[in-house]
């Protein structure tokens, strides 16, 4: 059986990255054209010129390129669609396609959605209509995350104790952080959380709100605490992430240091060599001549032949959870589980207090305190 793909927000440049985009469609179609099952056949975009410029890379025909995402469902007909605008719009857009009873599966970009209420509307939607929601978490398929788990499975560090992690922000980056420590807790369920955050001048990423540093902490139902810092939070961690258990410590993207390593009972450090680095495969040397011949096949991605990247291993995922009718490793229901995470921190700060889950609110407690302080500095400049 095949599956017919479509991409909706194609991004404009790939080659211009930065916190106003990423053109992320371009790191999903390789992920679909990889793979022998799967045909990327159509693209949506407001702006018809970036539509027409991914369909031109990627092969895919004129009369599939569309600005309107819903006319795109119902002309092409995909069985999976892949959601890569900014977060602000991920959930109109994946309840519209999940209830126009078109796709099969869902795969979305991460951050999920910009307040909570919306997080849950996807997947309250995709579960009504029977569609497979995925969220890109695609840290955990790099092989050092894996490796990581392996040895705390194996008990080379006894039981874990507590999970610490260091990234820019608690919301953007750190969701990654929140699913691999629910990776690592083996989906257990967070009972409490306390933070802190400073927000002294603004900090956009991909048009959401983030803090400019964070501190906060947090304990599983199974009594594993979480301790998380960002902003400078690897100067204060030192490392990417850190799992302490009862008789030693792993360690994971360490600063000035190794992708893993691990130590027990205070004894010297451990390397253990991985393929990948905590953010992508190291490459390596690729055969030039594959990558020339298959960049002129219709269809073909050079990617194919070449080491799969984190992205194309989630997608991976997607396709063979779909095929195999389980529940994705990545699947909405577990992203929603570490996405709360980050909207508790945030609801902490505005409480001021410590947070009980599961999160009783629909808002973002961040972009809140955001417009308190500036409706507070116009009353301010207005009583000058």
């Amino acid at each position: 059986m095949g599956y017919r793909v479509a991409i909706i927000g194609t991004g404009a440049n790939p080659e211009k990255k930065g916190r106003t985009g990423y053109a992320m469609a371009y790191r999903h179609a390789p992920g679909y054209q990889r793979l022998d099952d799967c045909e990327v056949v159509a693209c949506a975009d407001i702006v018809r010129e970036n539509a027409e410029a991914f369909a031109e890379r990627f092969d895919i025909d004129a009369g599939n390129v569309f600005e309107d995402y819903e006319e795109m469902l119902r002309v092409a007909d995909p069985d999976i669609v892949s959601v890569c605008v900014p977060p602000a719009i991920h959930a109109d857009i994946v309840v519209g396609c999940a209830e126009s009873g078109v796709p099969q599966a869902i795969h979305c970009e991460k951050p999920m959605a910009t307040t909570w209420g919306d997080c849950k509307r996807m997947v309250d939607a995709c579960d009504a209509n029977d569609v497979q929601l995925t969220i890109d978490n695609q840290r955990r398929f790099g092989e050092p995350f894996r490796k990581a788990k392996e040895l705390l499975d194996d008990g080379t560090v006894g039981d874990l104790e507590r999970i610490e992690w260091a990234e820019d922000n608690l919301f953007d980056a750190g969701v990654h952080e929140f699913d691999l420590c629910r990776y690592y807790t083996d989906d257990a369920e967070a009972e409490w959380l306390l933070a802190g955050i400073d927000f002294r001048e603004e900090n956009v990423w991909f048009g959401a709100h983030n803090e400019n540093h964070g501190f906060a902490q947090w304990r599983y139902e199974n009594g594993v605490y979480g301790l998380a810092a960002t902003g400078d939070g690897m100067g204060f961690v030192g490392c990417y992430l850190r799992l302490v258990g009862t008789d030693g410590v792993i360690e994971l993207g360490v600063e000035d240091g190794p992708a893993l390593r691990y130590r027990v009972d205070g004894k010297n450090w451990k390397t253990v060599s991985t393929a990948d680095d905590i953010h992508s495969p190291n490459y390596g040397t690729v055969r030039a001549g594959v990558m020339m011949v298959s960049e002129r096949l219709p269809g073909f991605s050079s990617r194919r032949f070449a080491k799969p990247s984190f992205y194309e291993r989630a997608i991976e995922e997607v396709v063979e959870a779909l095929r195999e009718g389980r529940e994705p490793e990545i699947s909405g229901a577990n992203a929603l589980a570490g996405t709360e995470l980050a909207f508790a921190a945030w609801e902490s700060s505005r409480r001021r207090g410590r947070v009980d889950l599961p999160l009783d609110i629909e808002d973002n407690p961040l972009a809140d305190l955001i417009e308190g302080n500036e409706d507070e500095g116009e009353a301010q400049s207005a009583d000058q």
